[in-house]
């Protein structure tokens, strides 16, 4: 039989520890010294050495005392709850992990941040938890980058559009929302969801307000509103789940056609001619990546435009190459069928 000092010397516990499993019921000595001192036999040696075993692998103390208590109880299941607390606790330390890595990286705040700096990069990824994991944040600040000049420079003509007291359904505001939109889409890759948690937190947490070049709460209502407008027309011929498939084309493909078609007519370029081919071709396969390759999106979402003065507007492509593209496309479906014929 062993003394308390002795059993926690042997196991590597404090006295305090063997008298708090005492207490607990999760290990009672089998006798006592005729002085009242705690002694534990080779069986309690035994029972100790599975609650180590036990304890080691994660399990709390109570659930330990349910299966060392209960015969009937099937480890299998004891050792698939502790499996699914560690995934939990694997997952938690991922997410955490991630956070941590884009502060360090200067994702968020900046590179050597200074104390000041350091406590708002910890405010803001607390508000940003709320609203994506740690990969979502990782996606959206290396994406920042490919858009961060285009959208300051949009956030200015913005401000100076609202400056000059321009309504929403502007022909100029219709344009920069429709930039707006397209950037955004750019910015968060085509995933409409993740556009609609940053729109949310925006509208719900000033905190994020304090990201460098954001936008103020009240543009970001402004831009709101033009876009309502713009989404309110397309829903009398799309679907919430329709507008969704869309894709998206930056605004540096629409201006490398904007220019590819001025250039033609600068130079007198006739629509039937094997350069105006070339140029519908450019502008087909930029409609073909908007619609991602569906014809039927694709008939809709012209017949939207030609329809709705609105988004006629706000389009990307000037009245005159857009004359130039359906003139070259009428020309080139004239040839189709004499060539048919």
């Amino acid at each position: 039989m062993l003394k308390v000092g002795e059993l926690a010397q042997r196991s590597g516990l404090t006295v305090r520890t063997l008298h708090h499993y005492d207490a607990i019921g999760l290990l009672t000595p089998s006798g006592r010294s005729e002085s009242g001192y705690r002694l534990y036999s080779p069986a309690d040696v035994q029972r100790l050495h599975g609650i180590q075993a036990l304890r080691h692998m994660g399990l709390p103390l109570a659930h330990i005392g349910e299966l060392l208590q209960d015969v009937g109880l099937d480890p299998k299941r004891v050792l698939a709850q502790q499996l699914h607390a560690l995934d939990v606790q694997i997952q938690q330390a991922t997410e955490l992990r991630g956070r941590l890595a884009l502060m360090h990286d200067g994702l968020v705040a900046g590179a050597q941040p200074d104390m000041g700096n350091w406590l708002e990069t910890l405010a803001l990824m607390s508000t940003y938890g709320k609203y994506f994991n740690a990969a979502e944040l990782k996606r959206i600040f290396e994406r920042w980058p490919l858009v961060a000049h285009e959208w300051i420079a949009l956030t200015e003509q913005v401000h100076a559009a609202m400056q000059r007291g321009l309504p929403p359904d502007a022909d100029e505001v219709q344009r920069l929302a429709n930039r707006w939109m397209v950037l955004m889409l750019e910015w968060m890759e085509g995933d409409m969801d993740l556009m609609d948690r940053w729109g949310h937190m925006y509208r719900h947490e000033p905190s994020a307000h304090s990201l460098n070049h954001a936008p103020s709460g009240a543009m970001i209502e402004f831009m709101e509103c033009a876009i309502a407008l713009r989404l309110e027309v397309l829903g009398r011929y799309f679907t919430r789940e329709e507008l969704s498939q869309l894709g998206f084309v930056t605004a540096r493909q629409w201006q490398a056609l904007e220019d590819e078609v001025q250039g033609l007519l600068a130079s007198g370029a006739e629509p039937h001619g094997p350069d105006a081919l070339q140029a519908l071709g450019h502008w087909a396969r930029l409609m073909d990546q908007l619609c991602r390759g569906s014809a039927t999106l694709q008939a809709r979402l012209l017949a939207a435009h030609a329809a709705e003065p609105l988004l006629h507007a706000g389009g990307w492509l000037s009245p005159a190459v857009r004359g130039f593209i359906g003139a070259a496309a009428a020309a080139h479906a004239q040839e189709h069928r004499a060539a048919q014929a």
